[in-house]
């Protein structure tokens, strides 16, 4: 990296970005972010060393690139008191919903705007992100900011009207996961394993499963079958939660979840 990164926002996300790009090498000089709450400020100032002010304006001004991490609610509110013209800048937006020409319309005319959609496994630098450009941005404008994402996870390109598929599965998706995990745990503890024991269990389950499929880029359903023996213990399991809708459940979380996330983005 060869420009000033500035984070409008300093929640969660924006530092699981800042923990990756420190990672890859760029210097803490190189980072700013401005952030309404002292003590997160104070947090962030006294964990990673950046600069870390409550002033968007300023924070504009000092940066080359500037990540939008604010909340989508709140969209509106923060972009219009920043004024327009910033046609020398790059805005990476991670507002979920917050369609590019909106938030082009906010900034003004020529605005440079890429959006992603990180999720919060990027905070140990597992994330999965993705891109889209708006109409002012460049090409150069969506490798930077894959470039930037890539130091946190995977990254993957789509049109932006994929965006909100792409909340609804693995920007919101982590959650789904964490309550599976602990559904799994729930079960080993009513069985008689400890929490710790059954927690592990669950947890490096889900690990190792992800990572078998990544490395071995088989079909999950191929994958499903080499556990399944005839007339085995899976496959009786498999039965019943495709019998209580295991299935059909998912994919109704994720067609509310991106519903949800239109809803957001005509806000």
């Amino acid at each position: 990296m060869d420009k000033r990164t500035g984070f409008i926002g300093g929640g969660n996300m924006a530092e699981a970005i800042i923990k990756g790009l420190l990672a890859g090498g760029v210097p803490a000089g190189e980072l700013a972010v401005s952030e309404p709450s002292e003590p997160r400020r104070k947090l962030l100032a006294d964990r990673y060393g950046i600069k870390v002010i409550n002033d968007n304006q300023a924070l504009i001004q000092m940066s080359d690139t500037i990540i939008l991490a604010v909340k989508p609610q709140v969209a509106g509110q923060v972009l219009g008191s920043m004024g327009a013209g910033f046609v020398d800048k790059l805005f990476i937006s991670i507002m979920a919903g917050v369609k590019s020409a909106a938030i082009e319309g906010l900034l003004g005319t020529g605005a440079r705007v890429v959006r992603v959609m990180p999720n919060t496994p990027a905070l140990v630098l597992s994330g999965a992100s993705a891109l889209s450009r708006g109409y002012n941005a460049t090409e150069d404008d969506l490798i930077l900011a894959r470039r930037i994402f890539d130091l946190v996870g995977t990254t993957c390109v789509v049109d932006e009207k994929l965006l909100d598929a792409v909340t609804g599965v693995s920007g919101s998706g982590p959650a789904y996961v964490l309550t599976f995990i602990e559904a799994l745990s729930d079960a080993g503890v009513k069985h008689g394993l400890t929490r710790d024991v059954a927690t592990q269990l669950a947890t490096q389950t889900v690990y190792g499963t992800a990572k078998l499929l990544l490395e071995t880029h088989e079909h999950p359903a191929v994958l499903k079958s080499n556990v399944a023996s005839p007339g085995g213990t899976t496959i009786a399991a498999m039965h019943s939660l495709d019998r209580d809708g295991f299935r059909a459940a998912t994919i109704n979380a994720v067609d509310v979840c991106v519903a949800r996330s239109k809803e957001l983005g005509q806000k």
